[in-house]
């Protein structure tokens, strides 16, 4: 090929980019939809009734939905618990005898013991942060921790597995981001060898105790609707809450072990966390994402071509980012509300830019106009009141699929948006990046008054992750109160008769009540993306136990393994557990697969409850992709690849399910 022919060879563009990117998924969500609905013509051809029919049906559009993700998992819920709702009205005209769930039970899941719990350890965990435990841990960690890899990283991994032991795992990982990324910069220690070990231990952490995961909350429930179709002799007894403890502390142990002795082949060096320094802010970021950003100050003539343009047409087109700016006798405008990408330059106006020095000058040298040093914005511009922040995007939030512009992020929150980070790469102005769609475990490099970030520390749909700068106290002097009611509800679980659910409110409710949460926090604390997946998935489970769909699929199951020991039909279990948390919901797999597990134990003379148990546990072994919300939510702050966790997360895996068998069967 000649150098003419080479170089007339065209680069594709963002948009060409983003377009074939939607085409290949277009053309893989074809593929799985076709895919399923074979799977679901096979399975309606071959089941023995046809209420299993139906019910093995809805069970591969669920599969479906979550692995597609055509729509939320949430909605995914919802949309099946709708469904089957909808079935007992269009039921007697395909030959249906009985509803699939009966309709008093089609809501019940959100009046579960589980659900209920789940919304109180939220509130409680929230709580247990609003008193400023977290800043204390880490003080704690790096005196006893020390400074070396080889002892933060214990300390680290072992205090969120506690901390997780009691709260939802991802709820443990998002309050020690912050304390994990200001212990990086004070040890010097890239983020990225501590993160992974401390969200892996965090998933870890949730099998130590039965509230901390919501496929062990939702167990006991799961076990209870088992029961109604079991015989008396194969009844199952529900589990307590330090039941699992001994094999919780046994995985835990085993994560921490494998990364101090193997951290250092397995645990990636992000290369841009290694510069960083505990000095200020804009150094900081200049060496993380390679920005090569500064802060100056612009005088536009009043006859200036520039006069007339809006700030969106003008940042588009010039690489720059305007962070304040003075219209002649008029106030600084900088901060939530108070600039806009629609905004008029006016003549004889003054501007704070934040933008490398080469995009600069050409945006001076083209509209003649004057730079220099920040004197006019020197207060509102001081690191007292504002600077450069980092700010994730975690699962669940409200901006997944939507892009800064979208959502008018400068405007609406005060968030000035200089560069983001995704997979391994930052994206700069003039890259398109306030026009990406967000998604879940983008780090976002914002300028931003301190003011403004400080609001975002109780907004559910970011993540704060630069700390230390100047902001309003937590609730220290309520530590003593939240202490006492998170012991009180602890004292409750393990010695009355009481429900964990009850229990779990007590607590939470003693907490509202002594002011260490308002009730608007309280209600912000809640997941109730959560909540509505998990109350919407319990009819499903319901409806796969009466109709004998799991029982149908469990001796299927053991006429193709006939032969295999109790303890390789568990060892199934467990491996099909952990393939279905990968594509899928935790929350989600366990509905699915306790009916399946109980059934295949009922039949093969195993131990039903530990079987239900192994999938409980089991799917917590989400370590080989980062589709645990967990490891999504560290990937970009990390500065993770997929091949990272497939690395570290395969042996994890692996050991995982050593572990977790033998320890099972020690115990049990």
């Amino acid at each position: 090929m000649s150098q003419k022919d080479a170089v007339s060879v065209p680069e594709m563009t963002n948009t060409e980019q983003a377009q074939e990117e939607g085409s290949k998924l277009v053309r893989k969500k074809i593929i799985q939809a076709v895919v399923f609905a074979a799977l679901g013509v096979f399975a309606a051809i071959w089941a023995p009734s046809l209420e299993i029919a139906c019910v093995t049906s809805i069970l591969l559009l669920t599969i479906y939905l979550f692995v597609s993700e055509i729509v939320g998992v949430d909605v995914a819920g919802i949309s099946i618990m709708v469904l089957l709702g909808l079935f007992g009205m269009i039921g007697p005209w395909i030959g249906l005898a009985t509803p699939l769930v009966p309709p008093n039970l089609l809501f019940s899941g959100f009046s579960s013991n589980a659900v209920i719990s789940i919304i109180a350890v939220m509130i409680i965990g929230a709580s247990l942060d609003k008193t400023g435990l977290m800043t204390k841990t880490a003080g704690f960690i790096m005196r006893v921790g020390g400074r070396t890899e080889q002892r933060v990283i214990p300390s680290v991994s072992a205090t969120v597995a506690f901390i997780s032991s009691f709260m939802q795992n991802v709820g443990a990982a998002a309050l020690f981001l912050p304390v994990v990324s200001r212990i990086s910069v004070a040890t010097g220690l890239p983020l990225s060898r501590l993160l992974m070990p401390m969200g892996f231990c965090a998933i870890l952490g949730g099998t130590v105790t039965m509230v901390g995961s919501s496929p062990l909350i939702l167990l006991n429930d799961l076990i209870l609707t088992s029961n109604k179709v079991l015989p008396p002799d194969k009844q199952m007894e529900i589990w307590s809450l330090f039941t699992v403890t001994p094999i919780g502390l046994a995985l835990v142990a085993t994560g921490i072990i494998y990364f101090v002795l193997a951290g250092k082949y397995v645990l990636p060096v992000s290369e841009r966390r290694d510069a960083a320094a505990a000095g200020d802010t804009l150094t900081y970021f200049r060496s993380v994402y390679g920005l090569d950003y500064d802060m100056f100050e612009v005088k536009v003539p009043v006859d200036s071509r520039l006069a007339g343009k809006t700030l969106d047409e003008t940042e588009h087109t010039e690489k720059i980012r305007v962070v304040a700016i003075r219209a002649p006798g008029d106030n600084i405008h900088i901060g939530e509300g108070m600039l806009h990408r629609d905004r008029t330059i006016e003549g004889g106006s003054s501007m704070a830019i934040f933008a490398s020095p080469d995009n600069l000058k050409s945006f001076c040298e083209r509209y003649q106009l004057e730079s220099g040093p920040v004197e006019e914005f020197a207060e509102v511009l001081s690191t007292s009141k504002s600077g450069i922040a980092e700010v994730v995007i975690p699962p669940g939030s409200k901006f997944i699929g939507q892009s800064a512009r979208d959502v008018w992020m400068r405007k609406t929150y005060g968030l000035a948006v200089v560069g983001l980070y995704r997979q391994g790469k930052t994206m700069k102005e003039g890259e398109g990046i306030r026009t990406v769609p967000l998604q879940s475990g983008d780090a976002l490099v914002v300028h931003t008054t301190w003011k403004d970030l400080h609001k975002l520390t109780t907004n559910r749909d970011f993540l704060v992750v630069t700390t230390g700068y100047p902001h309003e106290d937590l609730r220290p002097h309520k530590v003593n109160w939240a202490l006492l009611f998170f012991a009180i509800a602890l004292g409750l679980i393990l010695f009355s008769s009481l429900k964990l659910s009850v229990s779990l409110f007590v607590g939470a409710l003693g907490m509202i009540l002594a002011g260490v949460l308002s009730i608007e926090e309280a209600y912000r604390a809640v997941s109730w993306k959560s909540v509505f997946l998990l109350a919407s998935l319990i009819p499903l489970g319901t409806a796969v136990e009466t109709s004998g769909t799991a029982a149908w699929v469990a001796n299927s199951i053991l006429t193709t393994l006939h032969g295999i020991p109790v303890w390789g039909m568990q060892a199934v279990i467990a491996i099909l557990a952990t393939c279905f948390t990968l594509v899928m919901s935790n929350v989600g797999a366990t509905v699915l697969l306790v009916p399946l597990a109980v059934n295949i134990a009922v039949q093969s003379g195993a131990n039903p409850a530990v079987f239900a148990l192994t999938v409980a546990l089991a799917t917590s072994n989400s370590f080989f992709i980062p589709t645990h919300q967990v490891n999504a939510l560290l990937m970009g702050p990390g500065g993770y690849r997929v091949a990272d966790y497939m690395r570290a997360g395969g042996i994890m895996t692996l050991l995982f399910l050593v572990v977790l068998l033998v320890m099972l069967n020690i115990v049990f």
